[in-house]
């Protein structure tokens, strides 16, 4: 957001938001829809339109507002400079290999976009292969995914702009550095699958130009593409226009024995075929088309698949699947359901490396192939593992750690020696050691135990005067776990508790908890971090009066409910980039797949549920708390349309003498490949409006 300073203005009291807010005023229009029998109001439905002159108009004056505003806070330039030093320290991922070559990424510190380097053999010299830095001149344009051959010879890699859910596919030849020719348009959620000379993808008819941020994704197909050819004669493999709701996507096996199709009609659960390409199959053996449940194909051994799935497994479990058995009465247990959530597993040297979650911390188990326990890796402390790589003819194992005041390492594992060694290690501008992190599990309103971190500095008096925040998700089968962020030390430093619930509809505790939060359950999500929020006041760490709450997508649909279901708990409420409409969420790009987690506005039942805590829909004319809107003008994931109709409707309501602004990033869309700088930008905004009204002054 463009910062304007007017000379002599630089140092403003309290008095410069002694007069109130003027909000602009929104004009209203007479719209409703009729559900089993219900009429429901939709006075700001033109905000949808995300290319008319008016919307254009009205996000302006919003901006104006919220600019305005946010300038007249004295320290806004100083967190800036804080959150700018402390985000400015080198990080790596961890190294992986394909053929002779190792990759890896790296960002020196406030790089807008990290850089992907390769070096040949892990003690070669690194060379950048691909700098998202120089594809544009605002480094809006992000390197999202990559795909190697297995021989490491060919890269496909796609590339996000504006932070859209768009992509294009390019090729590049890893030895030499050159671009092919090929560049495949209008992919989404999907990424190459080498076979050859070519490669799999799926690909979304071409929307028109108006629509292509907001218009319903059908009719998703498998194509082949060999490199050279034109993307108008790429091969047809796939395509099932009986559900043009559904997605699609090849997958192949490292010896290219095996071809494996997998379709998606919401977020979990999937359909699983495959052929043995091999023996010259062209038909797909279907394996499940029930999309009940999640398959992984790690590889193959021989003529089977090694599968990670959830089914008959709510924590998952390995299993072998034969090719000429492939029933499920038929599968091989290879590494049976346990009590903690199988996360992940990495072949290394032979042998499977486990990635486990254990009350929302990470272990690391090996196998044999045949699922023999042969040992485990010891972590430097209670933490998670983010990234974790390996290869099958490779004793060097790689794999990041972090916890909420530990930034990010690299270590490296033999998996001959058994010895660990550090592979890179961060300086960070932090003093990490004085600062405790402390997992406590308390009751939900239903009496089931949630488990919530709490990182503050030791020592720190629990007399309940402590700013805290309070951050969750709560879906999808997400799992929010320990990391460390500059954003969140910068919260520490200034003397906040920082706060993180693991409530239900996410992933830590395998699908179960998942489902606990989902559809005519969702207000188990909503009830799990009220009740984390009465726990920190009852503990003292906080008061209502000093706490903020924030969550991003599906958690600004679970700020949005909580704030206006409670509007008392919390001081300051932060719905960034939310899930805020519930009944008309599936209409726009692929808001449709989230219906296995929300339910829909079509069934009567589910109607009523999602009618009852749509925060759109729950606005009523009371005092809610100082509330800051966050959302991106290009995000076609969750359209800014929730954001735009929630803040015109709160600010309407509002009967208390707190702010409530949207802020609206230009040339931004979800939050992934969004550049340093604009993180920096939001944060920035987002630390001085909830420290101006939680009464907290920065100590810098």
């Amino acid at each position: 957001m463009k910062k304007l300073i007017i000379a002599g203005a630089v140092l403003l009291t309290a008095s410069a938001f002694a007069q109130p807010l003027k909000y602009p005023q929104t004009h209203k229009e007479d719209v409703k829809d009729t559900y089993f029998g219900i009429n429901v109001q939709d006075p700001y439905r033109w905000l949808e339109d995300d290319n008319s002159a008016a919307t254009a108009a009205w996000v302006d004056e919003e901006n104006k507002v919220t600019s305005s505003y946010l300038e007249k806070i004295p320290f806004r330039d100083k967190i800036r400079q804080r959150l700018t030093t402390m985000w400015n320290y080198a990080k790596q991922g961890a190294p992986f290999k394909r053929g002779k070559y190792y990759f890896d990424y790296r960002n020196n510190g406030i790089q807008n976009q990290s850089v992907l380097y390769v070096r040949e053999g892990i003690d070669g010299t690194p060379r950048i292969l691909i700098d998202p830095n120089t594809l544009s001149a605002d480094a809006t344009t992000s390197l999202s995914e990559i795909s190697l051959r297995p021989d490491g010879k060919y890269m496909a890699y796609n590339l996000a702009k504006a932070g859209s859910d768009w992509v294009e596919i390019h090729v590049m030849d890893v030895a030499s550095g050159k671009e092919l020719s090929d560049v495949l348009h209008w992919v989404k959620f999907s990424t190459a699958a080498w076979k050859g000379d070519g490669f799999y993808y799926s690909h979304y008819p071409e929307p028109s130009k108006d629509a292509a941020l907001s218009k319903k994704n059908t009719d998703n197909k498998v194509y082949f593409h060999k490199l050279g050819a034109a993307q108008n004669d790429d091969q047809l493999v796939f395509e099932d226009p009986a559900h043009p709701l559904r997605s699609f996507g090849v997958s192949v096996s490292d010896d290219e024995r095996f071809e494996m199709l997998f379709g998606t009609e919401s977020t979990s659960g999937n359909s699983f075929a495959f052929r043995n390409a091999a023996k010259g199959e062209k038909e797909w053996k279907v394996v499940d088309a029930a999309f009940e449940f999640d398959y992984n194909v790690l590889d193959n051994v021989g003529d089977s698949l090694l599968v990670l799935t959830n089914n008959k497994a709510v924590n998952n479990r390995l299993v072998m699947i034969a090719d000429n058995k492939p029933a499920v009465a038929d599968w091989k247990d290879i590494i049976p359901e346990n009590k903690d959530l199988l996360e992940s597993i990495t072949l290394s040297n032979g042998k499977m490396v486990a990635k486990f979650l254990s009350d929302v911390k990470s272990r690391m188990m090996i196998y044999t192939m045949n699922g023999r326990k042969a040992g485990e890796i010891a972590l430097p402390e209670a933490g998670i593992v983010k990234e974790l790589n390996g290869s099958k003819s490779d004793a060097n194992l790689f794999y990041t750690f972090t916890n909420y005041t530990t930034p990010s390492m690299v270590n490296r594992y033999d998996m001959i020696t058994g010895k660990t060694d550090s592979y890179f290690k961060p300086t960070v501008d932090f003093n990490s050691s004085a600062y405790e992190t402390k997992q406590v599990f308390y009751e939900s309103k239903d009496k089931t135990k949630i488990p919530m971190y709490i990182v503050a500095k030791k020592g720190m008096v629990l007399d309940g005067t402590n700013p805290c925040f309070l951050y969750a998700y709560g879906g999808f089968n997400i799992s929010v776990v320990p990391e460390f962020k500059a954003t969140i030390a910068t919260l520490l430093e200034n003397g906040f508790v920082y706060a993180v619930p693991n409530i239900r509809g996410g992933g830590e505790y395998g699908e179960e908890w998942h489902k606990a939060g989902t559809i005519l359950s969702k207000q188990n999500v909503f009830d799990d971090f009220i009740a984390a929020g009465q726990y920190l006041i009852e503990k003292k760490y906080t008061s209502s009066a000093k706490l903020a709450i924030h969550g991003r997508s599906n958690g600004g649909l679970l700020i949005g409910a909580v704030m206006t279901e409670r509007p008392d708990l919390a001081k300051v409420a932060l719905p960034g980039v939310g899930v805020l409409d519930m009944l008309r969420y599936h209409k726009f790009t692929i808001g449709y797949f989230w219906a296995t987690d929300y339910g829909t506005s079509d069934k009567a039942d589910e109607f009523k549920y999602l009618l009852k805590y749509s925060p759109l829909h729950n606005v009523k004319p009371v005092s809610y708390p100082a509330t800051m809107v966050t959302t991106g003008d290009h995000d076609d994931r969750v359209v800014p349309a929730h954001s735009f109709k929630f803040a015109a409707t709160l600010q309407e309501n509002q009967k208390g003498d707190n702010p409530v602004l949207i802020r609206i990033d230009k040339q931004a869309g979800h939050g992934a490949g969004k550049p340093t700088a604009k993180q920096i930008d939001e944060w920035t905004d987002v630390y001085s409006f909830t420290f101006k009204n939680l009464n907290v002054t920065p100590k810098y």
